[in-house]
């Protein structure tokens, strides 16, 4: 199998979900075509003539129904030879879509391609695609939807995570946020679009006084999915600042194989994806990340940086807790709790925000991570060039 790589990573700042936030004016397809532009001004024509656009969304409804990347391809004047592909494995779709990409680079199927995410949160709001699963009480209580919030209580409870434990990891992502924000070294992958230059999400009057004061937010859910839980009952934890803002995103990755013509940014090492248990969902992420460590041979001491998805306070504080990393070298510029999670674009503005990581450490080995409802997880080692 032929080595991949990663030519170059952008993404957009993140904007608020609501109608008066930095991108809701602009559609999910104009969104991706500006990162498409990004790419192109960077890597010269190869980013502008790629074999196949994969582009993750969760919610392909509404404004992002209909194929979204094919859309987006047209939209963004991509030629017709290109392929489009929209897929869907809930938060983990933006690295899904790009591990997809590194396979059919590797397998030699395609040169060239483009991959990522977009999910505009202001324009579809999240379960508004109406799935019947959704509340589709006929099927076993192990197979039934249970919202990602309340899975994140449930796990902080099974785990014996604890409030002050969520507080701590907020507090340090927002910290974190606002101190880099306008750092260049660790922005640049991030593209103006649109009116916004800056993440919107962010709250850097955050104080742990304030955190401590916040109520849990969730508790009621526990009995709208009384069927789903089988009666389990258990302390809500999370308030909505142990959960990270909804909002509008996208991100895309030039992957090739070698001789692209511009200079990669990094090697993937390794990418792995893995189902787990809906009962411990939010979890599945931790066994991508084990699969792709062994695949790749390296240990937490041999990376340089790590983008561990904050998809509840609870996954980041469990991470922390149960693993042998450096916490100097996790999310260095915040992470979800303090950005915002663009479901379908997660995985592919982590990506980006990896590769900025570690250009500015001087890194070579680093890990991303992602994490989503019902046992959904995928992972990526990458080596800087």
């Amino acid at each position: 199998m032929t080595d991949v790589y990663l030519y170059d990573t952008v993404r957009t700042p993140r904007g608020k979900a609501r109608p008066d936030g930095g991108l809701a004016g602009l559609s999910p397809q104009e969104l991706v075509r500006q990162q498409v532009a990004a790419l192109a001004a960077r890597c010269g024509d190869v980013a502008a003539s790629p074999d196949a656009l994969l582009l993750g969304c969760v919610t392909q409804s509404g404004a992002q129904g209909g194929h979204i990347a094919m859309l987006a391809k047209l939209h963004a004047g991509l030629p017709d030879a290109t392929a489009a592909h929209s897929i869907n494995n809930y938060c983990a779709s933006g690295l899904s879509a790009i591990g997809q990409a590194v396979a059919k680079v590797a397998s030699g199927e395609s040169s060239c391609i483009l991959a990522g995410g977009v999910e505009s949160m202001s324009a579809t709001a999240f379960l508004s695609d109406r799935a019947a699963f959704y509340s589709d009480d006929s099927l076993p209580p192990c197979a039934r939807f249970v919202p990602p919030v309340l899975a994140a209580d449930r796990l902080a409870n099974a785990e014996g995570i604890t409030r002050a434990d969520l507080d701590a990891v907020a507090l340090a992502s927002q910290q974190k946020a606002a101190a880099t924000d306008a750092d260049p070294a660790l922005q640049k992958s991030r593209v103006a679009t649109g009116p916004l230059s800056g993440e919107e999400c962010i709250r850097p009057q955050t104080t742990a006084e304030s955190l401590a004061a916040t109520p849990a937010a969730f508790g009621d859910l526990q009995h709208q999915y009384a069927g789903a839980l089988e009666g389990a009952t258990f302390a809500p934890l999370h308030s909505i600042a142990h959960a990270p803002p909804i909002c509008d995103g996208a991100g895309l990755a030039l992957v090739g194989a070698e001789g692209l013509g511009p200079s990669p940014r990094a090697r993937v090492v390794a990418f792995a994806e893995s189902g787990g248990d809906p009962a411990a969902s939010l979890t599945a992420g931790f066994a991508a990340m084990d699969k792709v460590l062994a695949r790749a041979g390296l240990t937490f001491a041999d990376l340089d940086r790590i983008e561990f998805m904050e998809a509840f306070a609870v996954t980041i504080a469990k991470f922390l807790r149960d693993r042998d990393a450096d916490p100097a070298r996790v999310n260095v510029g915040g992470g979800h709790l303090a950005k915002g999670h663009p479901m379908g674009a997660s995985g592919a503005i982590l990506i980006s925000t990896l590769l900025d990581a570690l250009d500015a450490c001087s890194g070579r080995y680093g890990l991303v991570v992602l994490t989503g409802a019902m046992g959904v997880g995928a992972a990526m080692v990458v080596e800087r060039q």
